[in-house]
């Protein structure tokens, strides 16, 4: 009987051939074409109705209920004429997924006669099950009511599956007590605080400045592999992750991938996916391959944070539905495969203002760099005093196995920000304990106009090692792992902006009211930030050794793990700055915290028990049988008469087996029994470290073994597909 393995390797050849997509059509002709946006509201609603929907999304204002009658029955004669039977309230529990429950329009009257329905209540507001939700502890099981809100400044879509077509209600998730349960609710919250805090530093500057929105630009890495071959891993299938494999000969030493030809499968796959995407809204603008074989690379244009945060979790579930299509399975998992390059999930972040202005972008004159300058140092003092949050922020089972690597941003968090800036700060700082005059004034402002234009000829070069870096006219969080949600990273970046410009307007004010100028008070106070943060800057290669040494001395964290990373939402400061911008309360970090962990205990946990399923089930079977095969044949060889010389490879082979197999199973032993122990804590934070620290020691010891198993053990027995199938086979 053949393995599940070969029966794959078989299929993938006997099948060679792959869906092809129809030829491409023009974008522009159908994209947001299952989208409810302002131009279909206008055509479907009633001038009041339209005006009102208008003044919700501009204002962040709630729906009027007699409003939200005559919104829902445009939305419905708009979703009935693309055929669609079911609505849904869509949204985003502490889960890391998208959570939905349909209706259909369908309903009976009092007297039996069928009728098809949509009223505001059920746009407006629903209540799905939040005790079968995370909740850290808010929410007990028998307390199961929460409530479902509609979202009114990220518009309905279509989903379509198969012939089946959903309306999906963009919505915020909360408790009957008023926590929020969700990723949307703080991002939501903190876009609210950090638009007050920009706005307010932006009358410094211009007047016409009424509103700041944060604006996010991801870009999505990806592997693609062959669905058929990689049902044969039960832990990629379980976990996203192979637990186990040997290298290849050749992965990515070449670096023949990053940029190369599109394999034609994929292609087709990508133009599929895509497609289904431009319908959606979600504003794709480039394709590639990355480093790694079979790793790719999508990236939209920049939206609204709370929009692209949505069409990012949405492009996931498109992607990983599409892939069936083609027989292929997608993996967001941060390290899928060891020894090359992981995933992440870059968040390119800046600030847009009513007027047209990115707040990050260099300006064309001393007064519009100055406001440049402003929001920039801001930035930077911001995630100096706030690092731990942020590296809080992107902490991940699946993170731990990439940050650190010599592939992806260190824990260490540091910015990036080039040779030009780094020279006009060094120019401002050089100025401390010098009283700033008219003269200084004019000359620093001119200093600076002639500086910081250079950097639109992209002179601010790109560190890939870098966790936080300027590319130009934003900020690249590239610490962000492949599968999280960009909410939570958001979340806490828009938070500690707002906390750091509230209080530089607070310095700047007070120098102005002890008779400073106002441009004088402004440089006096970046000054001051650039002092004070400088330590987190570095040019360097954040990949080195070296590195890791100059951050301890500088006194920046180095936190390695989650569990221990995630202590950072619960501190006394963390706690203070997000009660102050009404982000969270303190009930609310702590349920965060308590849900994080124990996220994180059950993912290990999950990846112990395929571990220890693998190795006595798949591996030591196979490495088994292969050695009676190698023992019979010495045994005849001895029959026939034949000296020691003739069989010496054979029993060398048998005994690296056999030290191979006697390390594996003992270790596998350890591996449980520490699990056992662990289990029996009920602090979770002591749970999860225990699980870090005692139980997932064992991961890479085991893996060691069973790899050299893989080199040494026939083919023909070898029953987990190998790297050279998973990444080069589609």
């Amino acid at each position: 009987m053949q393995s599940l393995r070969l029966n794959a390797l078989h299929e993938l050849f006997a099948n060679s051939k792959f869906s092809e997509v129809p030829p491409s059509k023009k974008i522009t002709s159908f994209f947001g074409e299952n989208v409810f946006d302002l131009k279909k509201a206008r055509e479907f609603m009633s001038d009041e109705a339209y005006k009102s929907l208008v003044s919700s999304i501009k204002n962040q204002t709630k729906i009027d209920r007699k409003m939200g009658d005559q919104i829902a029955s445009a939305l419905k004669a708009w979703a009935e004429s693309k055929n669609v039977t079911h609505y849904t309230h869509w949204f985003q529990p502490l889960t890391g997924a998208t959570a939905e429950k349909h209706d259909s329009f369908f309903t009976l009257k009092g007297d039996g006669s069928a009728l098809e329905e949509f009223d505001g209540a059920a746009l407006i507001q629903q209540e799905p099950d939040a005790s079968s939700f995370p909740s850290g502890g808010i929410r007990a099981t028998f307390e199961a009511r929460g409530y479902t809100a509609w979202d009114p400044s990220s518009p309905p879509f279509i989903i379509e599956m198969g012939n089946g077509k959903t309306l999906c209600i963009p919505t915020i998730f909360v408790s009957y007590t008023g926590e929020s349960l969700d990723a949307k609710t703080p991002l939501l919250k903190s876009a609210v605080a950090l638009e007050k805090a920009a706005v307010d530093v932006c009358q410094y500057f211009d007047k016409n400045i009424t509103s700041v929105k944060p604006t996010l630009g991801w870009e999505q890495e990806y592997f693609v592999v062959d669905a058929s071959i990689a049902s044969g891993r039960p832990d990629l299938t379980t976990t996203g992750r192979t637990v186990f494999g040997h290298a290849p000969a050749k992965g990515q030493q070449l670096e023949d991938h990053y940029f190369g030809a599109i394999p034609e499968r994929v292609y087709s796959f990508m133009r599929d996916f895509e497609e289904e995407a431009y319908k959606l809204g979600i504003p794709l603008k480039t394709r590639h391959n990355e480093v790694a074989p079979s790793q790719f690379e999508c990236a939209p244009i920049f939206e609204e944070v709370n929009i692209a945060v949505d069409h990012n979790i949405l492009l996931m579930d498109v992607m990983t539905r599409v892939a069936k299509r083609h027989n292929l399975m997608v993996l967001l998992h941060e390290k899928p495969f060891a020894k090359i390059n992981g995933s992440g999930k870059h968040n390119n972040w800046s600030m847009a203002t009513n007027t047209g202005v990115n707040l990050l972008g260099p300006g064309k004159t001393p007064k519009t760099n100055l406001m440049f300058l402003a929001f920039f140092v801001n930035t930077i003092k911001a995630v100096h005093d706030h690092a731990d949050l942020l590296r809080a922020s992107i902490a991940s089972a699946g993170n731990d196995h990439r940050l650190g690597a010599n592939e992806a941003p260190p824990a260490i968090i540091s910015i990036f920000i080039g040779k030009y800036l780094t020279d006009v700060l060094n120019e401002v700082e050089k100025r401390v304990g010098n009283k700033f005059d008219e003269q200084d004034e004019a000359m620093l402002k001119l200093d600076i106009h002639k500086s910081i234009p250079e950097l639109m000829l992209d002179n601010t070069d790109r560190n890939r090692t870098s966790p936080f870096a300027f590319t130009g006219n934003k900020f690249e969080f590239r610490a962000v792992g492949s599968s999280a949600n960009c909410a939570s990273a958001m979340t806490v970046l828009n938070t500690i902006i707002a906390e750091t410009l509230t209080q530089f307007k607070q310095d700047v004010d007070g120098l102005i009211e002890n008779g400073e100028k106002k441009e004088i008070a402004l440089m006096q106070t970046i000054q001051k930030y650039i002092v004070d943060s400088k330590k987190i800057l570095f040019e360097g290669d954040g990949y080195s050794h070296a590195w890791e040494k100059e951050a301890e001395q500088r006194g920046l964290p180095n936190i390695k793990t989650t569990p221990l990373a995630l202590d950072a939402f619960v501190t006394e400061q963390s706690e203070k700055v997000f009660e102050r911008h009404g982000i969270y309360t303190k009930k609310e970090l702590e349920a965060r915290h308590e849900i994080l962990l124990e996220n994180y205990t059950k993912k290990i946990q999950i990846e112990a028990r395929v571990i220890g399923d693998l190795a006595s089930t798949y591996v030591l079977p196979a490495a088994i049988k292969y050695q009676n095969v190698l023992i019979k044949n010495i045994k005849g060889l001895k029959e026939l008469g034949f000296d020691e010389n003739s069989y010496s490879s054979q029993s060398q082979i048998v005994q690296k087996i056999s030290e191979h197999i006697n390390v594996i199973g003992p270790k596998v032993k350890a591996m449980i029994e520490a699990r056992k122990v662990a289990n029996e804590i009920e602090n979770s934070r002591e749970k999860a470290i225990m699980y870090c620290d005692d139980v997932k020691k064992y991961f890479d010891e085991i893996r060691y073994h069973v790899d050299k198993l893989e080199l040494l053990v026939d083919d023909e027995y070898w029953e987990l597909p190998k790297y050279r199938e998973l990444l080069f086979l589609r």
